[in-house]
């Protein structure tokens, strides 16, 4: 039987994800074979399988940290907000449906035995699984009907690392209001308490780490300094929406009100000379050198706002200066119409922004594939990605086709002048396409990048994940980790 270990936060955005990645670098590194697991994953940041089954990206980040492909038994259950009260349901990699708070709430206690068969075909294939919890075991409101928090720990038996964040401030009444909330039962699984993002002296914290492990009676495990490292998570857009810095080359990002894999863009950010903006005012475009329209939950929706929000006008004249370019639900936006005859969104047709000369019909059952080919040639700046190699993934509700009347699917990447679209989530994130598009817009501005190849962005990622693994060797005390390992009890 594995071994397990649970990371759970006071908070979201806590640092989990992160502490979960490294302590898999950390296992991998000593010569365990470790994964990832989470039970139930709320997030529009997901990625397609081998098999062609939908599961969180912050698991496969961990993946990539334990050394191992994804697979969805890390992830048994996805939710994808669709609104502010509801949600896509998404077990073992399969829509199943859109269901309301409320009525997944009653309902999901009957995917226990689909996160029991997960976890177990999880544990047959690894020495260690190490699982993430979701928000705050201590939300007494959703504790009844619990199954990613206190409730998995329970069900697996496992010791708990219980994390704050002390870069919001109030770490110490986190710490100690989350243990307070607890049942007696629930506090005693909890083996250590983390301080995460800490900067500055660590002698000025001890006399509060003092108190704080003689009231809350549970050890300090680590104080972990804030790290700047370029993974992906679903928590990390929030940090990237506060970078207002400027580069050789600048990209803006449409920030969509239900922006889906923004991590499609992560690779732009690794190379030197480049910045990345997330951008909701028609004023901020005028710095970038390239707008791109990301995927989204609700593409009708998206495209309404873009509209009232005067983004749609900006984006059209940008587009006679500058390249354009849009992935899945901002591909389909390009387009000329899109209809909903099946109401998948919100039903009827709407009139797309008529940058690319395709129509988009929605239909309830997803396109869900791991896809990989040769780029064809394409037209005006575009023409940098002509006759590459590409790989990626789609997750799409919808068939595109040419508006002219053609019944055939448009080729995966299309472009007409400047203006380009794929369905192709990650698209970037293969061989030197990032790079390649980064020299174009240097090129077209009239400006040099550092040169850059393949293999220096996959040592990049890979350094990142060796770099977080090194400072939680530093500051984490790993034998006290190891010493609360304990075999799963499933």
């Amino acid at each position: 039987m594995a071994k397990v270990i649970m990371v759970q936060g006071t908070m979201s955005n806590a640092g989990k994800s992160f502490v979960v990645a490294g302590l898999c670098r950390i296992f991998k590194q000593d010569g365990y074979r470790v994964a990832p697991f989470k039970s139930q994953n709320m997030a529009l940041n997901s990625f397609i399988t081998k098999e062609g089954l939908e599961m969180g990206r912050a698991q496969v980040m961990q993946a990539e940290a334990a050394g191992i492909d994804p697979l969805v038994c890390m992830n048994p259950i996805l939710l994808k907000p669709t609104t502010d009260q509801g949600s896509q349901v998404i077990v073992n990699g399969e829509a199943i449906g859109n269901m309301p708070a409320k009525e997944y709430f009653k309902y999901k206690t009957k995917l226990i035995p689909d996160i029991v068969k997960a976890f177990q075909k999880l544990e047959s294939l690894v020495d260690i699984i190490v699982i993430e919890g979701a928000g705050s075991p201590a939300e007494i409101n959703l504790k009844a009907n619990d199954i990613v928090n206190m409730g998995i720990a329970k069900l697996v038996d496992a010791p708990v690392l219980l994390v704050g964040d002390i870069d919001r401030g109030g770490v110490f009444a986190q710490l100690l209001g989350t243990l307070m909330l607890l049942e007696e039962d629930e506090k005693e699984r909890i083996k250590g308490l983390v301080i995460n993002k800490f900067r500055g002296d660590k002698t000025i914290l001890d006399p509060g780490i003092t108190m704080l492990e003689e009231k809350g009676g549970i050890p300090v495990t680590g104080v972990l300094p804030y790290v700047k490292l370029s993974l992906d998570d679903e928590d990390s857009l929030s940090e990237r929406l506060s970078n207002k810095e400027q580069g050789i080359i600048n990209i803006a990002v449409v920030r969509l009100p239900r922006i889906s894999n923004f991590t499609d863009f992560s690779a732009f950010e690794r190379i030197d000379g480049v910045k990345v903006q997330y951008v909701t005012k028609p004023e901020e475009l005028k710095f970038a050198d390239l707008a791109i329209l990301p995927g989204s939950k609700n593409t009708i929706g998206d495209l309404k706002w873009l509209r009232e929000s005067g983004m749609e006008s900006s984006l059209y004249r940008f587009a006679q200066e500058k390249p354009v370019f849009g992935i899945c639900g901002g591909f389909q936006m390009l387009g000329e119409e899109i209809f909903d005859p099946d109401g998948v969104e919100e039903g009827g047709q709407i009139r797309g922004m008529g940058m690319l000369l395709t129509k988009t019909i929605l239909r309830e059952k997803k396109t869900t594939v791991q896809v990989k080919g040769t780029i064809e040639k394409q037209e005006g700046f575009w023409d940098c990605l002509s006759d590459q190699a590409f790989a990626g993934y789609e997750i799409h509700a919808g068939e595109t086709m040419p508006s002219d009347g053609g019944k055939s699917l448009v080729p995966v990447v299309m472009s007409c002048g400047d203006v380009c679209g794929t369905y192709v989530h990650g698209i970037f994130d293969q061989g030197d396409l990032a790079y390649r598009v980064a020299k174009a817009l240097a090129e077209k501005k009239g400006v040099t990048l550092k040169a850059m190849n393949e293999s220096d962005l996959k040592a990049f990622k890979e350094s990142q994940y060796d770099a977080l693994a090194d400072e939680m060797r530093k500051y984490m005390d790993m034998d006290a980790v190891y010493a609360m390992l304990r075999e799963a009890a499933i």
